[in-house]
């Protein structure tokens, strides 16, 4: 059992999580333990689990038309969100409820094992704090505050009146349900002053600071994170020499999403150029119904290697580890001593088949907190 690529001469590795952590990783058998549950995944690899730090998973409706236009040519330009806000208004509590426990439980059948959640289709005090409520009824969510994801239609003639509700009544209301607050800081939504007033009310609030930031076009969203501390800065598809710059300068972790420039059909962010210059780098899904419907994280691995050139282990670490330090936990995306006790066994023996076998169901098993939550189900035994 590994939880490292390509280890061929070595003998299996075994793993003993107690109390939900890791508590003993070595060669050989594992020392004799009282009880408790043994899984043995016969030479598959092991990897931690996914940590996918940038989701929307509390929403109404669905985009199909918008998507189907996409591919009639229309460009993608994040105006769609309205739609989603209208339908997320109008619906009852539990159709929300029952749309993100499924969305969470598809994801945690794929292997992800920590998930960062978003409000954002609200965009009213009430609608805002309901979507975070929902949020919590998932097991262990990291709950973010996006109410500066669009101006609503009622604000449409007075952006600024917007922005005041969302950093007075609106964070009041929403801050002590949240960890971190975002802001979608980009054209058509929110620029730079605007976003800098959001996230300075946020963490006044005491939340965690996140940026929605250069994804259409090239804006300040990146070096305004990274000024205010940000732990991420998501998309990051347009930047330039400075902003690669002050990232490898900073703490902020660069979030790319590669299913989103799927969908949309937009260029690839330039995950080469980060990584190398230093740049910490994350994958996640940006699991939303307009522009990246998918709870997949094999596929952001297989995209990530494919449209990025990133190595296999580069794109496994960043949705693992990136993910796990752009929301700034240090006991999930690793397995080492203390850590939570979150992997993943896939029915292959390496864990570059996530990218060699794009498409397929690989997950084997996944281990929660030291639970087995998804059940082994082989196929095809590694070979």
């Amino acid at each position: 059992m590994s939880h490292e690529p390509s280890q061929p001469e070595q003998g299996p590795l075994s793993l003993v999580c107690a109390a939900g952590r890791v508590a003993w990783i070595g060669q050989g058998g594992p020392p004799e333990q009282a009880g408790g549950q043994r899984l043995d995944v016969a030479g598959r690899c092991v990897i931690p689990g996914f940590v996918d730090s940038h989701t929307h998973l509390v929403f109404a409706g669905d985009r199909l038309g918008e998507f189907t236009a996409r591919l009639a040519g229309r460009p993608y330009e994040a105006g769609g969100i309205a739609t989603t806000v209208a339908a997320t208004r109008a619906a009852a509590r539990p159709t929300l409820e029952n749309t993100v426990r499924g969305l969470a439980a598809e994801a945690l059948d794929g292997g992800t094992t920590t998930l960062e959640i978003k409000s954002g289709y609200g965009l009213t005090v009430d609608h805002e704090r309901r979507l975070l409520e929902v949020a919590a009824t998932v097991e262990d969510a990291e709950l973010t505050f996006l109410g500066a994801h669009v101006v609503p239609a009622e604000f449409a003639a007075d952006p600024d009146g917007y922005v005041a509700l969302v950093c007075g009544s609106m964070m009041e209301a929403c801050a002590p349900l949240a960890a971190w607050c975002d802001v979608f800081c980009e054209r058509g939504a929110f620029d730079a002053e605007q976003s800098r007033a959001v996230l300075e009310a946020g963490r006044r609030r005491g939340l965690g600071l996140r940026v929605h930031a250069n994804q259409l076009g090239h804006g300040p969203g990146v070096q305004l994170g990274v000024e205010l501390g940000a732990a991420a800065v998501d998309h990051c598809t347009f930047l330039d020499d400075d902003d690669v710059t002050a990232l490898a300068a900073s703490s902020t972790v660069a979030t790319l999403l590669p299913t989103v420039e799927l969908s949309t059909d937009s260029r690839p962010a330039p995950a080469r150029r980060l990584l190398d210059a230093g740049v910490d780098v994350a994958l996640a899904s940006d699991c939303n119904p307009g522009s990246s419907y998918t709870t997949s994280m094999a596929l952001v691995i297989a995209l990530a290697c494919q449209r990025y050139r990133l190595t296999p282990a580069e794109a496994v670490r960043a949705a693992t580890l990136g993910g796990a330090r752009a929301l700034g936990r240090d006991d999930v995306g690793h397995l080492g001593l203390g850590a939570a006790a979150d992997l993943v066994v896939l029915d292959a023996p390496d864990p570059g088949y996530l990218a060699y076998r794009p498409g397929l169901a690989q997950v084997y098993a996944v281990v929660r907190r030291g639970r087995v939550v998804r059940r082994p189900s082989a196929r095809v035994p590694a070979s």
